[in-house]
């Protein structure tokens, strides 16, 4: 009974101290004293330990107190999302990104269709094509040799869209989808109507490969970093293996202040 009414007491003692306690205890370091008067002026007898008390009271509203504030900051971290204009730069991490790709690869497909080697190769290979068909390319692999991760399908794939939007040669499909192309054509000739199969032996074959490579040469001193890409690019006749052509990129160039204090 007597324990009974001791608990019944400390809970009727925390509904006060609560509320006083975020009030006045958290921040400015009331006394033992000082709480011990607040108590008596409200009309209550205090015939237990008030050190006891308020090591309990004070923990658990500290503990109540941190909880809500981990609970803030929890609902704080949910992410806001703006959507922008996707022709909008925007640096954040200082890495590679969209807006780099895009000046790069108009920069090099611009500087490979003008070259006079190029334009030469393109004029002969024409000439020799029935109907002076448009010569074919064959965008390779571009190789990612810089510290960072770089997804280079992406360089690609801007490379052909670029080169047949300016219609001076055509493509042929390599790579992954070369393969798949090969493999629907192989399962035709044991599955679909000899009508309608597509033949064998009738692709159209590149007569020029561009390939390339992007690198990174990184200069750093304290919290300050230079970033500078360099993208190299290279077209070959497939069937002599003569370099057309070979450009190098280095426009992309970043400096990066990151701050000394991190928490």
């Amino acid at each position: 009974m007597r324990r009974e009414k001791s608990r019944a007491r400390f809970f009727c003692l925390f509904r006060h101290f609560l509320s006083f306690f975020l009030n006045n205890l958290l921040f400015s370091g009331v006394t033992f004293d000082e709480i011990y008067t607040f108590y008596m002026d409200l009309g209550y007898t205090i015939d237990i330990k008030i050190p006891e008390i308020l090591m309990k009271v004070r923990f658990f509203a500290m503990t109540v107190f941190l909880f809500s504030v981990l609970a803030f900051l929890a609902c704080s971290s949910n992410p806001v999302v703006k959507r922008v204009d996707s022709g909008r730069q925007i640096d954040l991490s200082g890495y590679w990104n969209d807006t780099d790709v895009k000046i790069v690869c108009e920069a090099l497909i611009k500087d490979c269709l003008n070259s006079p080697g190029v334009a030469q190769a393109i004029r002969a290979k024409a000439g020799n094509l029935p109907g002076g068909k448009t010569p074919v390319v064959l965008v390779g692999r571009f190789r990612n040799e810089s510290d960072e991760h770089i997804d280079t399908s992406i360089i690609s794939n801007t490379m052909e869209v670029t080169i047949f939007n300016s219609g001076r040669l055509d493509f042929v499909a390599g790579g992954s989808t070369r393969d798949e192309i090969r493999a629907e054509r192989q399962d035709q000739q044991s599955n679909a109507s000899e009508a309608t199969a597509s033949a064998l032996a009738k692709e159209t074959g590149a007569d020029f490969l561009l390939t390339g490579a992007v690198r990174t040469i990184i200069d750093r001193a304290g919290n300050t970093t230079v970033r500078t890409y360099f993208v190299n690019a290279e077209l070959s006749d497939i069937e002599t293996n003569q370099r057309m052509w070979m450009g190098q990129n280095s426009d992309i160039k970043k400096l990066i202040t990151r701050s000394k204090t991190k928490l």
